[in-house]
């Protein structure tokens, strides 16, 4: 099952975790955090921006194999992931 993205043909058969963050700022640190954790604090930290994670890291190995997709807005990383999950219920 592939999902094509702008950052080429991911293949979803081999994914370990999928999860959506926001990119925040503060004090010079970036970090990704939950939406959840977004939607309490946003007033702390700078959103830099959202993401879409998709891991393809085996399970308890080190080395880590992840696609980020980037979004300006939550509603275009809410559009992807609303794309991802169609390819899953099919």
């Amino acid at each position: 099952m592939l999902y094509s993205s702008n950052k080429g043909d991911l293949d979803l058969s081999k994914l370990t975790r999928l999860y959506p963050a926001a990119v925040v700022e503060m004090y010079g640190e970036v970090a990704e955090m939950s939406l959840e954790w977004i939607e309490t604090n946003q007033d702390k930290v700078t959103l830099r921006s959202f993401v879409l994670v998709f891991d393809f890291t085996p399970l308890n190995e080190d080395v880590k194999d992840r696609v980020v997709l980037e979004f300006d807005t939550k509603e275009e990383l809410f559009e992807t992931m609303n794309e991802v999950a169609q390819l899953f219920q099919n």
